[in-house]
């Protein structure tokens, strides 16, 4: 099982549900299209974790980044090997990237990306 995802989506849930019912523990699993039950039981570490799609609505809902929690749960975004497929070079500069780039770089290029400051 996988407890610290499990405590990291309570966490994330309790945060929201201080200023918003839609994050109880029922609505919330409604809106994912989850059982309460099955919630109750990840979010106790009692279940493994659900599919990728399932994981990145949780996020949407959370306003979280869907990469941290897919790698809580041990998944990786299922489109990625899509993209590696269409676009090899994608491959290489992934390699590249984890091989010279620390975390903090990798989160820098990243927003530089999404703003068009790299072309």
């Amino acid at each position: 099982m996988n407890i610290e995802f499990g405590n990291k989506i309570r966490q994330l849930r309790e945060e929201k549900r201080k200023t918003n019912p839609a994050f109880s523990l029922r609505r919330f699993a409604q809106a994912v299209d989850v059982s309460p039950a099955f919630l109750s039981k990840l979010e106790l570490g009692e279940s493994l974790p659900p599919g990728a799609e399932k994981i990145k609505k949780m996020a949407g809902l959370l306003e979280v980044d869907p990469d941290e929690l897919l790698s809580l749960a041990g998944k990786v975004d299922p489109g990625l090997p899509t993209i590696i497929r269409e676009r090899p070079p994608m491959a290489d500069f992934l390699r590249s990237a984890n091989e010279h780039l620390s975390d903090e770089e990798l989160k820098e290029l990243t927003e530089r990306i999404k703003k068009g400051e790299i072309c």
